[in-house]
């Protein structure tokens, strides 16, 4: 079967429509975990802390990536605010990162994909070129990206940098614990968000792993629906595991490799 062939027989479409309801989830979903972990944090409890901004920073990617396909159910500035805002919170330049996303999308493990590299590699190979790929994401952005990209790319890095400096200029412990938990959880993206969904698919690049037993997605925020997010990247997040359900009922056969 072909992608083409899927996306005519799957009906699909009604999917995209998020009610009041999902619209909040989706645009909320980081709050408590930020709130639990900064809270810990801000009293000393750092280990008790860490499994919390894991949580959050979960989240936060599932909220950036709703964002980048237009999947939040807000408006343009909204949808901007949020992938701003999260840049600050998650220490990257979120912008950067959607770049490099609808390009993945586009050329998905070809040359051309930057964000898609560390597929090729070996598991650890992938976790070692984790701080290159943050580098090459804003990089390829910079050069590649027109002056829309360009311009948020750099506000967003400028808030950054600000926010950091007045983070350790005026010794805020609980966020500085925030900022090394996020840059270290951002080295990793490499290997988490990339081979872990693509590892061994060069063949069907568009055919991704996929994650469907459900305590797995429980704590990884259904983020590793990936076979479907590329078959039908315009599905929120939240509405995959009812996509699934409607790819498996048309296409009993389709190869389903797992995330893990």
């Amino acid at each position: 079967m072909t992608h083409q062939e899927i996306l005519k027989k799957v009906q699909w479409k009604d999917l995209k429509t998020l009610s009041f309801k999902e619209m909040l989830i989706e645009n909320n979903l980081t709050i408590p975990w930020f709130l639990i972990s900064m809270t810990l944090a801000y009293f000393g409890y750092y280990l008790a802390a860490i499994p919390f901004s894991a949580f959050f920073f979960l989240a936060g990617l599932r909220q950036v990536h709703n964002g980048f396909h237009n999947s939040l159910g807000t408006n343009k500035f909204l949808t901007w605010f949020t992938l701003y805002s999260n840049s600050i919170l998650l220490m990257v330049s979120i912008h950067a990162v959607k770049f490099n996303h609808i390009r993945h999308h586009k050329y998905c493990l070809s040359d051309e994909d930057y964000e898609g590299k560390s597929a090729k590699m070996t598991w650890y190979g992938a976790i070692l070129y984790g701080p290159v790929h943050m580098f090459l994401i804003h990089k390829v952005t910079l050069q590649k990206g027109n002056r829309n990209y360009v311009k948020n790319v750099i506000l967003e890095l400028f808030s950054i940098a600000v926010v950091t400096f007045i983070i350790f200029y005026f010794q805020i412990h609980f966020l500085i614990y925030h900022f090394i938990i996020m840059v270290f959880a951002e080295f990793l993206m490499a290997f988490f968000a990339v081979w872990t969904v693509h590892h061994d698919t060069e063949d069907s690049p568009e055919f991704a792993r996929t994650q469907r037993e459900g305590w797995k997605n429980k704590i990884t925020f259904s983020m590793f629906y990936h076979l479907e997010h590329h078959l039908f990247p315009a599905v929120p997040t939240i509405k995959l595991p009812e996509l699934a359900r409607r790819i498996d009922d048309v296409f009993p056969d389709i190869e389903k490799k797992n995330t893990f």
